[in-house]
């Protein structure tokens, strides 16, 4: 028997060409159909949802011969800032503006502690009272007092023209409760085991794994509180006198509620801001809105456990 001795760089495989020779599935005629019926299903989809924001903001910038006419689609026809300028020229749009702003956050702070901790209570099946505690909560997604009663309760515990007035009522929302419930629920246990084996409280396994680990659930928690907050306008204007404490919804909607009116007497410049004020309010209220949700929109597509458990 001959020994053949092998060059160990002659060995040596080829990682170029192990690395080029992955094989890849072909994809039969079915699939390449699904591909483009679904791409092109999806992208009517988003352009049918688009439309409306792109028709809102072309009529912001139209011209009021153009708005009636029906001439304004999906971008502006005679352009001009007549309604945008004498929106924000105002001192009043800017002061209830940081009141919105001030409300929401300090709002949704509020909300997120609250629906955080009682979801996560609520969470642990071996907790004493933990169906009574569900039922009350679910209770009041159906039944309320009613508006007079909760007006009367406002004034009687003297948050009137105050922001608690708008925070405090609606501090907690049970369909948002019950979402992070359900999340808290299926938490695996095994961490929660490990970081008490390593001497966390129960208050550190909260704050220090719990919680970093449910940035989705939160970010999108986050931002169910505060487009609520932010387009909140009813309690303000029930339970506020003072235009000073105005949210910026409240300022707009008496905008709208004072370019209502018609005839000869008025002059060209309040037709403009007739005709299209809703479309600028609108506008303006939604914006900010629309320039957080990039920043919270990756939590809602990466995965929540994304490699805390390893196997």
């Amino acid at each position: 028997m001959v020994n053949e001795v092998l060059d160990p760089v002659d060995a040596t495989p080829d990682l170029a060409a192990v690395r080029g020779s992955t094989t890849r599935v072909k994809e039969t005629t079915g699939y390449r159909v699904f591909t483009v019926l679904n791409t092109v299903a999806l992208t009517l989809v988003g352009l049918l949802t688009l439309y409306p924001f792109l028709n809102l903001a072309a009529r912001a910038f139209s011209s009021e011969a153009a708005i009636r006419a029906g001439d304004v689609i999906a971008w502006p026809v005679g352009f001009n800032l007549t309604t945008f300028n004498s929106v924000v020229s105002q001192d009043m749009f800017w002061v209830n503006y940081r009141n919105t702003v001030v409300y929401t956050a300090v709002a949704t702070a509020i909300a997120m502690a609250l629906t955080t901790t009682f979801a996560y209570v609520l969470s642990k099946r071996h907790l004493k009272g933990r169906a009574a505690l569900i039922g009350i909560a679910v209770f009041t997604m159906f039944f309320s007092g009613g508006l007079i009663p909760n007006y009367i309760l406002v004034s009687e515990l003297g948050m009137k023209n105050t922001i608690w007035s708008i925070v405090l009522p609606q501090a907690i929302s049970v369909f948002n409760l019950l979402v992070m419930k359900s999340f808290f629920e299926n938490f695996p246990t095994e961490l929660e085991e490990a970081a008490a084996i390593d001497g966390l409280s129960t208050y550190g396994i909260f704050f220090r794994i719990v919680l970093p680990l449910s940035k989705a659930v939160i970010a999108t928690m986050v931002l169910f509180y505060a487009v609520a907050f932010w387009n909140s306008w009813f309690p303000a204007f029930l339970y506020m006198d003072n235009p000073d404490l105005y949210p910026v919804t409240v300022f707009l909607r008496n905008i709208i509620a004072g370019a209502t009116g018609t005839g000869e007497a008025l002059s060209a410049e309040s037709v403009q801001i007739g005709a299209n004020v809703k479309s600028v309010t609108m506008l303006l209220t939604v914006l900010p809105i629309v320039c957080l949700y990039p920043f919270i929109q990756k939590y809602f597509v990466s995965g929540v456990m994304l490699g805390s458990v390893k196997g």
